[in-house]
């Protein structure tokens, strides 16, 4: 889970922003978007809402970018990504930190980097004990002095003493990279080992946290081939009202797949199941995706057995033929990808997605959230959305603490801040006060006509 999120000179954001998770302690709306843990209460939703070029995006990048840089490495295009608003930026650290809830245990984990180099400055990770409210040094890295430090009530075993030695050794001339990472190269470390913190806070960027942005497919599919998928899925695409009446799988040949998509595409899928075959255990069914903006396709087998490539066929009513997922409008089949995080039964998921209307209409987006606070509940799953779409500003629907806005300032620096200052009636029509710019992060049109007539 998500507890806070800061940036800091990454893009239009210059000074220190919070992406906090935390409930206000007097809101008593919607109590079941709120999650309790262990001593800390964290929200479900955080909505973001801005003008065009106001920086709501540059938030949902910030989050996709320390995501990229701790489970891969620094993208190349990242050196000028600092916030090159003020000059002197080019030589200030860019910070990311994320405080999360994994296992049991809060961490609060970040690094800092010098972009303009493409340079790891500085890495640490430390764990928050809520009830004393203080936290515990696990580790700290400084590149510049070449210093790595675990927390001085870590008492390691010879196993984990030798582990951290080593690894320190390899990595200590390492400025581009984070030894995050270099300590999960062996994921066999035991569950008892004092330093398994490492893997846990890793395991949550590198699982727990989805990052998507508008045009990227979301899923591959997969919940159509577990128990009941497919029932489930029928059941949620009539409720959203599409004209499809049935969601099927049907099968198809290995000729219709190179027929649909490029040969060479089919033949290096194909390639890469076979080779999954190979290293898999007799008896033992092994599966692959191939998922494109219009199209899924789904091959299964084991062992001594021909593969079975199958795909979505979609039945509209009285239609004398099936229709291909193809054929669906764009905002039909975003949704078949937003199904897969109402059909996931995968707990402690985050998913942060960069403009969630995108192709959806309005009530479809509402219907959408509607179902996800309704059955995700005992899931534990969080949602970060960037939108424009106000008519989900409803506090029948969000919390105040729930929405958030990004505004630039005569600098055009960005800065992030809740609804939840303004401490509106739970009456209030949310969605006309934005739209008349009460919270600010709307367009501001300045007059051309006078400009020109001038």
């Amino acid at each position: 889970m998500l507890i806070r999120f800061s940036v800091e000179n990454f893009k239009s954001f210059n000074d220190r922003q919070e992406l906090v998770m935390i409930p206000a302690k007097k809101l008593k709306t919607n109590r079941e978007h709120v999650i309790d843990l262990d001593k800390v209460s964290v929200l479900r939703n955080a909505t973001i809402y801005g003008a065009n070029a106001s920086g709501k995006t540059n938030i949902i990048d910030a989050i996709r970018f320390a995501k990229h840089v701790i489970t891969k490495k620094i993208p190349m295009e990242s050196s000028k990504m600092y916030c090159r608003i003020f000059s002197e930026n080019q030589e200030k650290e860019s910070r990311f930190e994320f405080e999360i809830f994994k296992n049991g245990k809060f961490y609060a984990y970040g690094f800092s980097l010098l972009m303009s180099e493409q340079m790891i400055k500085s890495e640490w990770l430390y764990e928050l004990l809520p009830g004393k409210d203080t936290q515990k040094m696990l580790f700290e890295r400084e590149t510049d002095t070449n210093r790595f430090e675990l927390g001085e009530n870590l008492i390691l075993d010879e196993i984990d003493a030798m582990r951290f030695k080593t690894y320190k050794i390899d990595f200590e001339d390492n400025k581009t990279g984070l030894f995050i990472q270099e300590m999960n190269r062996n994921k066999k470390m035991n569950k008892e080992s004092k330093l398994i913190f490492f893997r846990d806070v890793f395991e949550w960027f590198d699982e727990d946290l989805v990052t998507i942005v508008p045009d990227q497919p979301i899923t591959h599919f997969e919940y159509f081939f577990g128990d009941s998928g497919g029932d489930r899925i029928n059941e949620i695409i009539e409720f959203f009202d599409t004209g499809i009446s049935k969601v099927k799988i049907e099968e198809i040949s290995v000729s219709d797949l190179k027929s649909k998509i490029p040969t060479k595409i089919a033949e290096d899928v194909l390639k890469s199941f076979k080779n999954k075959l190979e290293e898999s255990e007799d008896n033992m069914e092994v599966m692959t995706s191939l998922r494109t903006n219009t199209a899924f396709y789904n091959i299964k087998g084991s062992k001594g057995e021909d593969p079975v490539i199958t795909t979505i066929m979609l039945e509209h009513g009285n239609a004398t033929s099936d229709f291909e997922f193809s054929e669906e409008s764009d905002g039909t089949r975003r949704l078949f990808d937003l199904l897969d995080i109402l059909i996931s039964n995968e707990k402690n998921k985050v998913y942060v997605i960069d403009e969630l209307e995108r192709s959806l209409h309005p009530k479809l987006t509402y219907k959408f959230l509607e179902l996800f606070f309704e059955h995700l509940e005992e899931n534990n799953t969080q949602l970060i959305i960037s939108t424009h779409e106000s008519t989900i500003m409803d506090q029948e629907l969000l919390r105040r603490d729930e929405i958030w806005f990004v505004e630039r300032n005569k600098d055009n620096v960005s800065h992030l801040y809740s609804l939840d200052r303004f401490k509106e009636r739970y009456d209030k029509k949310l969605s006309k006060a934005y739209l008349e710019g009460r919270y600010g992060a709307v367009p501001v049109f300045k007059n051309l006509f006078n400009k020109v007539g001038e």
